[in-house]
């Protein structure tokens, strides 16, 4: 840290209680009241240095008791009137970054100009200023300092002045300059070498982070914590840093935001955190400042951080602007939020459901007026087998959110206060072409229905059209076709596209052997030919047996087909229908949730056409209901 000596005379001060007196040998003349503490002085010695004095002690030296004066207001209180009055008499004192303030601001209320001798005191104090501003760590104090005697440094412009020395050595880079890292302890190197105030003891370089600044200016009060935010990205620091700073910030300030943080592992506090003394109204109005200052930039704030800020800013009753402006920035990045960090707990005073889907409703609304997504919804056709066992689908955001929304419907579902028109219009929200597949949505309406077994079959069958039967998977149609909660229109319709599927599927298997039977090469090596042509043959026939059991098998399939919705047109009309069409096709009635993690794919379309063949025909199922491996 940076000192500075002014005056050579030896100690000639001397506290008695809460007095000082100066034993020079001559009586004191002038007595100074500061705060507590009197002050028993002699009138030259001041006068000659100080404006202030020199006027006030020449209105009483026509008197010829001691004069008495009272300087409650001189800033920085009776400790720094102390170092003014030892400067005065030329007794040696020490500037350093702690007490430089204050005797700057004190020389200026004294009026301590050159015009009262050379070398007084504002030129001391600015002298040593301006050789601190060259050090990170010895600007920190100085701007710590300040908030002491805030309105008196603004005067003097000491707090802009050591603003701009940490902006500019916040944006510098750290690699180039070797600017000191963390001025709450000096750092020492694996090989004994210091870092402090920048200089290392030894050419061999070291590293530094960007944030190597955040826990330093963490320290400061915010309003001069926003102005340093503030002329650091004036002065072009990327978004991210300023960003990261504001978070590490109000982690240190916002206990409540903390113990969110912390409270998967059971910590109260999260670490690098502090229990601040704030109030909730003093929190409150910290976290809608914090709120305005993070950057704009999508993506700049991790996406947790804003939630949790969110769900602390809902506790402590911010302004309604504030949750609406987290909101939106939450909505602009959905695709990079986390399902545990939507599970905000309703904190509202008429609790209905258990957590605040109203909120994750809002927060679904700005991300779809953001138009995050460009593919064509106009695209409607039917998903096939192949399409839906092979590939991976391109991850758009859209198509993330879509996955991260259904699993936040089967999350909330179970809540049995969960209106259906609710459930419905968080679910709506999401456009069909968003979803490859519609097993995330098929598992949160099963256990929706299962959680409100008294729904109508309309309000059902209103349920069940947030799905698209055409795009579930062979497994989920499976779980589908034996599901009791699901209305029967919906069953129908889920058998029918799994037969059309299928047809499909066959159809490729005959248009790909008949492409194999054209493709026999009938010249070429004779030779050759000779020798494989009984493997060949046997091949061959091999191949057209399965095209014909195909085929075979095709035809039974549209027959039945056929006969069950005739069934299904006499039966339903009828009381009992459904029981009549369980029992028809052999059905059983024990169907548990549908969990598409516990369901394996099929490994090829010879293994899915065995599988739904029995769900079509009304053959051997398993008897646990559950889905077919």
């Amino acid at each position: 840290m940076a000192c500075m000596k002014v005056g050579s005379k030896s100690e000639v001060f001397h506290l008695d209680g809460q007095t000082w007196i100066c034993s020079t040998g001559l009586p004191t003349d002038v007595i100074i009241e500061v705060g507590e503490r009197t002050f028993h002085l002699h009138k030259f010695p001041l006068l000659s240095r100080s404006g202030v004095l020199e006027n006030v002690i020449g209105e009483l030296s026509g008197e010829d008791e001691k004069c008495v004066l009272q300087l409650h207001d001189i800033p920085g209180g009776a400790k720094t009137f102390l170092l003014v009055a030892k400067f005065c008499y030329g007794v040696r004192i020490e500037l350093t970054a702690l007490n430089v303030v204050n005797l700057r601001c004190a020389a200026e209320y004294l009026e301590m100009t050159e015009d009262y001798g050379e070398g007084n005191l504002i030129a001391q104090t600015e002298s040593f200023l301006n050789e601190i501003f060259g050090y990170w760590t010895d600007s920190i104090k100085a701007l710590e300092t300040c908030e002491e005697v805030l309105p008196h440094a603004e005067e003097v412009h000491i707090v802009s002045r050591c603003i701009n020395s940490l902006a500019v050595k916040a944006c510098a880079d750290p690699s180039l300059f070797s600017w000191p890292m963390s001025g709450r302890s000096a750092l020492e190197g694996p090989d004994g070498s210091v870092i402090w105030n920048g200089i290392c003891t030894t050419a061999k370089p070291h590293t530094v982070s960007e944030d190597w600044w955040y826990e330093d200016v963490s320290f400061l009060r915010l309003p001069l914590y926003k102005r340093l935010i503030l002329a650091v990205g004036s002065r072009g620091m990327k978004p991210e840093r300023i960003s990261g700073s504001v978070v590490y910030y109000a982690k240190r300030h916002l206990p409540l935001l903390g113990r969110q943080s912390s409270f998967q592992t059971g910590n109260s506090v999260a670490p690098g955190s502090t229990i601040s003394a704030l109030s909730d109204v003093d929190q409150r109005s910290l976290l809608e400042e914090i709120e305005e200052l993070l950057p704009n930039q999508k993506g700049v704030t991790p996406t947790n951080y804003l939630l949790r800020l969110l769900r602390t800013a809902m506790i402590l009753h911010a302004s309604p602007s504030c949750l609406e402006n987290l909101e939106k920035r939450v909505g602009a990045q959905l695709d990079q939020a986390a399902l545990e960090d939507l599970l905000i707990p309703n904190m509202g005073y008429s609790v209905e459901t258990l957590y605040d889907i109203d909120c994750i409703q809002r927060i679904l609304d700005h991300f779809m007026l953001a138009d995050h997504d460009s593919v064509d919804s106009t695209s409607n056709s039917i998903v096939y087998e192949g399409q839906l066992m092979g590939g991976c689908h391109s991850l758009t955001p859209m198509t993330m959110v879509a996955n991260l929304v259904d699993g936040y419907l089967a999350e909330v579902a179970p809540d049995v206060n969960l209106k259906s028109p609710k459930f419905q219009s968080l679910a709506a929200v999401i456009p069909d072409y968003a979803r490859p597949l519609d097993d995330g949505i098929y598992r949160a309406i099963d256990i929706f229905l299962k959680a409100h077994p008294w729904l109508t079959d309309s309000e059902r069958e209103q349920i069940c059209r947030l799905m698209n039967c055409q795009k579930l998977s062979l497994e989920a149609s499976t779980h589908a076709a034996q599901n009791e909660r699901l209305p029967l229109r919906v069953i129908v319709q889920v058998l029918f596209f799994e037969q059309l599927r299928l047809r499909t599927s066959v159809a490729g298997w005959v248009f790909v052997s008949d492409n194999l039977e054209n493709s026999q090469n009938p010249s070429g090596n004779l030779a050759l030919a000779r020798n494989n042509v009984s493997a060949q043959a046997g091949a061959t026939g091999n191949q057209l047996v399965a095209v014909d059991d195909m085929r075979e098998r095709v035809s039974e399939l549209e027959k039945e087909c056929f006969g069950m919705k005739q069934e299904i047109e006499k039966l339903v009309k009828t009381k009992g229908g459904w029981n009549a069409i369980l029992k028809k096709f052999a059905f059983k009635l024990k169907t548990k949730p549908y969990d598409p993690k516990a369901s394996k794919p099929s490994s090829n379309s010879k293994a899915s056409a065995a599988s739904i063949a029995p769900l079509v025909n009304g053959g051997e199922h398993h008897d646990n209901g559950e889905l077919l491996d």
